[in-house]
């Protein structure tokens, strides 16, 4: 049955649905970077709320900047914009159907409709999943690129931006201009102070073009920190056989885990859902609970997934069943990640790290490598980097940690060890590759990438143990080096 409006009268018993009119909603959130995640996480929590008769007002408009985000509105848009949301329990599968979204803009090169959209003094939240590497920070300064390409763009033609960031500021212009207020800019993307790097990289590029703006933008608009988390795979062909399964002909449907969570920092300029009613946690300490998760969680991806990358093994479940990759995250995680984070109220990092193991090892979640391993040039010096850096500097261990930066220089080469090629993977991967192939002979290549090590490549400590196992990859092979580690 093709999912829409009209078919959710219709569907079978056991599958969740929309108990309110949409029909009746009207906008109050305009999203950008409509991809799978969003929809399996903050779109559901909204869902949760309008199932109990409230935030009907606070629906969501889809929205995007790149050609392919029109593939997806035109998917979306053909199914009046639902999604199925297939839960992948170990113990059970269960479906909802979500409708807190009611539009999607129609992306243009020139972002006029998403301007015009976030001009609407009726949407009061703005907020995004562009990806870690899609806020134009240097990976080793972990500061705002203005002189990216992109964004030099948006500063020489404000009115035409081709970024998110420069479409916000041009919306934040018109709405000022015309005695509006400003919305809530709310970052959803697996950043430390995710709310900071948003409000850094609009008040920069609106300086740029307009000081008076940027100074009303700062002075009006809040930025929340925010963490989210949920384990949500790509959609493909068994994703789609998945739905159909169920009854229900759905192009975009979507797979997770059976675990959320949403931590979120409570400054809201113009107002907000009620998203604590249905499981959202409101601080003003979302760092440490960041911190915990991306350290550990996304932290511990980049560890399993680049020997699984080299050895071939496909998803993520299958790299925790792997003795030796499984061992090597509960090794690094426990020893060496734990003491560099702190507990948060109702987990401690210990047990945090054995709910990440046994998320990781569902094996219900086809979670791929290569999904995971990707863009390992901002997530590296996002999630591992930092760990490194605080370890060195209180005295702890850094071996597993100066291994897993091995085992991405070594991926990064390009070829597995049956010989097999690793597909481009990373928007750097023609240098990674190159360098990968130097650091074969010379190891210290490697880690003297200063855009992504800074200076860490000339610590003594980290670079022993970094070349001690580039070397040990390349001359033993990637199961003997990790049994080494494993024996200490």
């Amino acid at each position: 049955m093709k999912l829409s409006n009209a078919s959710l009268a219709v569907l079978p018993d056991h599958i969740g649905r929309p108990t309110y009119d949409r029909s009746a909603l009207t906008p109050g959130i305009v999203h950008i970077g409509l991809g799978n995640f969003h929809r399996a996480h903050q779109a559901w929590y909204l869902q949760q709320l309008m199932q109990e008769g409230l935030a009907h007002d606070w629906a969501i408009v889809g929205a995007g900047v790149r050609p392919n985000d029109e593939t997806q509105r035109q998917k979306l848009a053909n199914q009046d914009y639902l999604t199925t949301l297939i839960e992948l329990d170990p113990s059970g599968r269960s479906v909802e159907v979500v409708g807190s979204m009611i539009d999607f803009v129609l992306v243009q090169d020139s972002n006029a409709p998403l301007i015009a959209k976030m001009a609407d003094p009726a949407i009061r939240i703005v907020s995004l999943t562009v990806t870690e590497s899609g806020y134009y920070i240097d990976p080793s300064s972990q500061q705002f690129d203005v002189n990216h390409p992109d964004i030099q763009h948006d500063i020489a033609k404000p009115d035409e931006p081709m970024t998110a960031f420069g479409a916000i500021i041009a919306a934040l212009k018109l709405r000022r201009d015309a005695g509006h207020s400003c919305f809530t800019c709310q970052s959803c993307d697996n950043l430390q102070g995710n709310g900071d790097v948003l409000r850094n990289t609009l008040i920069s590029i609106a300086t740029a073009i307009d000081r008076d703006l940027a100074d009303w933008i700062d002075q009006n608009c809040t930025f929340p920190n925010s963490m989210v988390d949920s384990i949500v795979p790509a959609t493909g062909k068994n994703e789609i056989a998945l739905a159909r399964n169920f009854g229900i002909e759905d192009a975009a449907p979507v797979t997770h885990e059976n675990f959320r969570q949403w931590v979120i920092e409570d400054k809201f300029c113009a107002g907000r859902p009620d998203w604590d009613r249905v499981g959202a946690t409101f601080t003003n300490d979302v760092h440490s609970y960041e911190k915990m998760k991306i350290r550990i969680l996304n932290g511990g991806h980049q560890i399993i997934s680049n020997p699984g990358e080299i050895l071939g093994v496909d998803t993520i479940a299958n790299c925790m069943a792997n003795p030796l990759i499984g061992a090597m995250f509960r090794k690094v995680a426990g020893g060496e990640i734990v003491p560099q984070v702190c507990a948060v109220p109702d987990m401690a990092p210990l047990d945090y790290v054995e709910l990440i193991n046994c998320r990781f090892a569902n094996p219900e979640i086809v979670d791929t490598v290569r999904r995971v391993a990707f863009d390992g040039s901002s997530r590296h010096p996002g999630f591992l980097l930092p760990i490194i850096r605080d370890a060195l500097q209180n005295d702890d261990s850094i071996d597993g940690l100066a291994l897993a930066e091995a085992l991405w220089a070594r991926m990064c080469q390009g070829t597995r060890e049956d010989g097999s090629e690793i597909e481009p993977n990373d928007p750097n991967w023609s240098k990674l590759t190159r360098v990968a192939s130097e650091a074969k002979t010379d190891a210290r290549a490697w880690i003297n990438q200063k855009n992504f090590y800074g200076d860490l490549g000339q610590n003594q400590r980290f670079a022993d143990n970094f070349v001690y196992w580039l070397d040990m990859l390349w001359e033993q092979g990637t199961e003997a080096t990790l049994q080494t580690y494993l024996n200490g």
